[in-house]
């Protein structure tokens, strides 16, 4: 079973926070609740946290639950909060928290992050990190090395997809090529996914959850609310806990032991190790082509960039991809890059020698 964080996006009253806890109390699997204490909006005059008030309440409501992982022979359920500032550790060190996290934004800046892992030297707490906004995996693993440099032995990162111009839907892009390349980079970090805070929304959810256990993540953090529809923060894409539950309970889970298979998958993948050195062969020539476009371009006065040509090459490329079975958009991301490419190779063919010093 995956490892589960689930809980509100924020705390709003004493009530609030017991009742979720008690319901996730009754969930074996769920092994923490999250909780945000502090919270910080894009644009000021929204609700922002009840902030050390909300960690007294998360305090009173811990025996309850307790109570009920007594009775139903479960681990004692844990409690996770998000940090932004210092003084937000010392705060969560004097409730008893059992774990914090880097928030987004909070990851995008290697200062606060400098400071937080600062703060959190020398304490045996255990820290999450989410992505930053922005899809650069090097400031994600900079804030997992910071939490690394001061001691902290468990660390983990989490998932929250991409603010990008077009998010195909999503309130935040999975890019899900992004946390495979931490995985490759840093294979002792444990992967979890929050996909709440990608879909924006509490339908496509369940969905997301299983493509990310699919992917090989090792848990999940998702936002649970007593009830979603009068939460304070981020109504839309937080979940009831009996939403929860039947999630759980459809999670599938894959084999990590690739033996059952292994004859099978080494010939397949020996077909795709053919398949990408014609694909790289057929870029490469594709390139070369652009090389001599550029030498047209150049004799005629020609620009590089030719929006009408692109944008026709484009829906062409997508429509076959359309006709052949395979995803539209995921096609219009690879030919945008082949593009990018082509266009940087045709500057560079054309550039004066003045401009080559």
């Amino acid at each position: 079973m995956p490892y589960i964080v689930a809980g509100p996006c924020s705390v709003e009253s004493p009530e609030q926070i017991r009742d979720v806890a008690l319901a996730l109390a009754h969930m074996p699997q769920v092994a923490m609740v999250r909780c945000g204490v502090w919270k910080p909006r894009t644009r000021p005059g929204g609700f922002e946290g009840h902030g050390a008030k909300a960690l007294q309440w998360i305090a009173q409501c811990r025996a309850a639950a307790d109570a009920v992982r007594q009775q139903n022979g479960s681990p004692r359920l844990r409690f996770c909060c998000e940090v932004a500032l210092p003084e937000h550790v010392e705060q969560a060190l004097s409730y008893g928290i059992d774990a914090v996290w880097i928030g987004a934004r909070t990851t995008a800046s290697p200062f606060v992050v400098q400071e937080l892992t600062e703060a959190l030297r020398g304490t045996a707490l255990p820290v999450m990190v989410k992505n930053a906004p922005n899809p650069d995996v090097r400031l994600w693993m900079g804030a997992i090395e910071r939490c690394r440099q001061v001691g902290i032995g468990n660390i983990k990162a989490v998932h929250r997809g991409f603010d990008l111009y077009r998010n195909d839907g999503y309130r935040n892009n999975p890019l899900w090529e992004i946390p495979i390349e931490l995985r490759r980079l840093m294979p002792d970090i444990p992967l979890l996914c929050d996909p709440s805070h990608i879909a924006g929304r509490k339908e496509p959810v369940p969905n997301l959850a299983q493509t990310a256990l699919d992917l090989g993540f090792e848990g999940l953090m998702v936002e649970v609310h007593p009830c979603p529809e009068k939460a304070l923060t981020d109504a839309g894409q937080q979940i009831r806990p009996d939403e929860l539950d039947r999630m759980i309970q459809g999670l599938v889970l894959r084999s990590t032991d690739s033996r059952v298979a292994d004859e099978e998958l080494r010939l397949l993948r020996e077909q795709i190790d053919y398949i990408d050195k014609d694909m790289l062969r057929l870029l490469a020539a594709r390139l070369e082509v652009a090389k001599q476009i550029a030498r047209i371009k150049q004799e005629g006065n020609l620009a590089v960039f030719q929006p009408k040509r692109w944008d026709s090459l484009l829906h062409q490329r997508m429509e076959t991809a359309r006709q052949l079975g395979v995803d539209p958009l995921f096609v219009k991301g690879l030919f945008e890059k082949i593009h990018a490419e082509s266009v940087r190779i045709q500057e560079q063919s054309m550039a004066r020698p003045d401009n080559n010093k």
